[in-house]
């Protein structure tokens, strides 16, 4: 199944937290998109492998996606090396995306960086047609996304681009309620973690309101590129936000 967008993200919770309202708005309009989960969260503190895969398939149902698959890298312990970049190649090459979502440059939790490295390291390792791989017995022609957009996390870094998610954001926050194991734990549970307090879902909120003040929307996304954006003409700017 080719598609045209694809996230690939550290944990199960990691896109609906940072580009479920992208992938909602994209589906709208009649594209593919999917998403890749890197690791089963196993190392979270709340939860367990299987009910956030439960939840992780709630959320995609939610959000409308063509394919949600788990790659079930060590959480905690994936690096940016060769067996880890062959899954994430032969996920590219399955999929053949246009455009690669992944995780923020630099964060709060090691994995997010990391990640970042290794989905960027591993779209232009999928390029190269002397690394085979294989999927179902067959091998796997070489493609490569032509770009690769790193979504902003829980640190804040200055968007590149921001996405107009007015239209899906109660979606989105339905999409996080999802992993009921993670977010919003009731205030007698004695385990409690960074992500589960309500002020912690409220920062979702925020953010995505800031972020679409920057362009004079109600709620956005935003987006770093380590490559250069280009347009052919101005013309392509004329639905811009303002």
């Amino acid at each position: 199944m080719k598609l045209d967008i694809l996230a690939i993200a550290a944990h199960p919770d990691d896109v609906e937290l940072s580009c479920a309202g992208t992938l909602m708005v994209h589906a709208a309009q009649g594209m593919k998109v999917g998403v890749a989960d890197m690791t089963r969260g196993e190392l979270g503190t709340r939860g367990t492998p299987e009910t956030r895969a439960a939840e992780a398939k709630a959320a995609a149902e939610l959000m409308g996606l063509a394919v949600r698959e788990n790659l079930e890298l060590a959480d905690g312990f994936f690096r940016n090396e060769r067996t880890e970049q062959l899954a994430i190649i032969t996920a590219i090459r399955k999929y053949q995306p246009d455009i690669v979502l992944t995780n923020a440059i630099d964060d709060r939790h090691p994995d997010h960086g990391r990640a970042a490295r290794l989905v960027a390291d591993s779209c232009f390792l999928a390029g190269l047609r002397k690394i085979e791989t294989t999927f179902n017995g067959q091998l796997q022609q070489a493609w490569r996304p032509k770009q690769v957009f790193h979504f902003l996390q829980d640190r804040y870094h200055e968007p590149d681009f921001v996405v107009d998610i007015t239209a899906v954001m109660e979606q989105k926050l339905d999409a996080i309620r999802c992993f009921k194991t993670q977010f919003l734990a009731p205030e007698q549970e004695t385990l409690q973690t960074y992500i589960s307090s309500p002020s912690f879902f409220e920062s979702v909120i925020y953010r995505a309101k800031m972020l679409g003040k920057m362009v004079g929307v109600a709620y956005a996304e935003g987006y770093t590129s380590a490559k250069m954006i280009g347009i052919r003409s101005f013309a392509d700017l004329i639905n811009e936000v303002t």
